[in-house]
């Protein structure tokens, strides 16, 4: 299949919303079927082991994993926006390089962080204030889980590299076959080995390596005029300083939105056990609207970016509204349907009616704000395909990640309620939102080259 003869991946002709419906959906599938590999391990630990495996599993390991992979993921949606580009222009020489460039500084930075994050784990989870009957399955679970992260970053930044690209499909194939993998290890190690949340942290890297052998297969046999090969693995200096230069502020918004849960995670931590597992099944619910407005925020950017590097600027505002008006509709009804079947999602993870009510407490002081959400997600997709990131990134910095921190610090640690906790959220995201609706309508964030006017 060659790039520059075969159109069908482009997303610069034709009807936007079809477009973006059609980008959509695999990528919620693919993100569903990512959240289903995780939902997984909290399902059955949570009912074979109890619920302080439960809080392991989520909670304080999942705050701190975000915080210290989310950098390198941040980066890697730099990487994504330079490919989308390159391709958009029909540029194969710049593809090629991107794309092994891409994948060269996945594997680097894998090992980076398994250095880092096994040595750290026991002291974040201490500095968190982790409820000490659950800081050995959290250890456990963590050490486990980083020794294998290399494996979730090559899939994640070669999964985006097929995005970019416009093949949203395979990757959601590969999310499929190793979500099925992932749900079998569990029952084998944890069910029938008794492995408790060792066998569960298995589970995972063994089937994240299954999706990393995948995605460079495809990668590798896909596309052939990249003559792309793990032995011709090279970083192109140029191209590098570009990604960077879009990803290094996405990687610290990441770090800054991780930070500010860790803090958030920490307030929730003061509350007991109950609470902490009561969060984790939670944020398994709760991660149903956020792999949605998630997956509209990466569907939005690969339009952009690719229109952008076509020189088509009007379709890259068209996708942005398009995406705002579909995103909103679908907020409304998601907040409709979790809020009516929370107590029945909740007894999925636990049968211990303290912890769901707990959950449900959360569930229903949240969701009916989600709508506020949506233009920190779609704007900053948007602007990011068409190379504008620095203001977007302040925007969110501040507008969520200092606010949230600053409240915690100011409101919740001094009156401890879980209310106070909860509307944190929605007072960051009307804040960011509405810095968005006012810098989208100045203009000023879409950079058109000046041969171009």
């Amino acid at each position: 299949m060659s790039m520059m003869e075969n159109q069908t991946n482009s997303l610069t002709e034709g009807k936007i919303s079809k477009q973006l419906m059609g980008f959509f959906f695999p990528i919620w599938f693919g993100t569903f079927f990512q959240q289903l590999y995780n939902t997984a391990d909290a399902v059955i630990v949570g009912n074979f082991v109890g619920k302080e495996a439960l809080a392991s599993v989520g909670g304080p390991t999942a705050a701190i994993i975000n915080l210290l992979v989310g950098f390198f993921v941040g980066i890697a949606s730099g990487c994504s926006v330079v490919i989308s580009q390159y391709y958009g222009a029909r540029d194969i020489e710049n593809t090629k390089k991107s794309v092994n460039t891409a994948v060269t500084f996945s594997i680097v930075s894998g090992f980076i962080l398994m250095a880092i994050g096994i040595p750290l784990a026991p002291n974040l989870l201490r500095w968190m204030g982790t409820p000490e009957e659950i800081m050995v399955y959290s250890t456990e679970y963590m050490t486990i889980y980083f020794s294998g992260i290399v494996f979730n970053l090559v899939y994640n930044i070669g999964s985006g590299v097929l995005r970019a690209m416009g093949d949203s499909k395979r990757p959601l194939y590969f999310l499929i076959v190793c979500t099925i993998c992932n749900v079998i290890l569990d029952i084998i190690f944890v069910v029938i080995f008794d492995m408790k949340v060792k066998g569960v942290a298995y589970a995972t890297i063994i089937s994240q390596f299954i999706s990393a052998v995948l995605v460079i297969l495809s990668l590798k046999l896909s596309y052939k005029e990249f003559d792309f090969s793990l032995k011709k693995l090279s970083v192109d200096k140029n191209i590098l300083k570009e990604m960077f230069k879009i990803g290094i502020p996405a990687g610290l918004q990441s770090v800054m939105y991780s930070l500010s849960n860790v803090v958030i995670q920490s307030d929730i931590n003061s509350f007991g056990t109950d609470t902490v597992a009561a969060w984790t099944a939670y944020g398994k619910i709760d991660a149903i609207y956020w792999m949605t407005v998630g997956s509209f925020g990466l569907s939005v950017t690969t339009i952009s970016g690719q229109n952008y590097g076509a020189k088509k600027y009007d379709r890259v505002k068209e996708s942005i509204t398009v995406c705002m008006k579909i995103a909103g509709a679908v907020t409304v009804a998601m907040s409709i349907f979790l809020i009516l079947a929370g107590q029945w999602i909740y007894r999925i993870f636990t049968s211990d009616q303290s912890v769901i009510d707990i959950g449900l407490f959360m569930l229903r002081i949240t969701a009916p704000f989600y709508i506020f959400y949506i233009p920190v997600e779609v704007f900053s997709g948007g602007m990011r395909g068409a190379g504008t990131v620095k203001i977007p990134t302040f925007i969110t910095l501040f507008g969520i990640c200092v606010v949230r921190i600053i409240w915690s610090y100011t409101v919740v640690k001094p009156l401890h309620q879980l209310f106070l906790v909860c509307i944190s959220y929605h007072i960051t995201w009307i804040i960011a939102s509405t810095a968005f609706f006012i810098y989208y309508k100045k203009g000023k964030w879409l950079n058109i080259p000046e041969e171009t006017l």
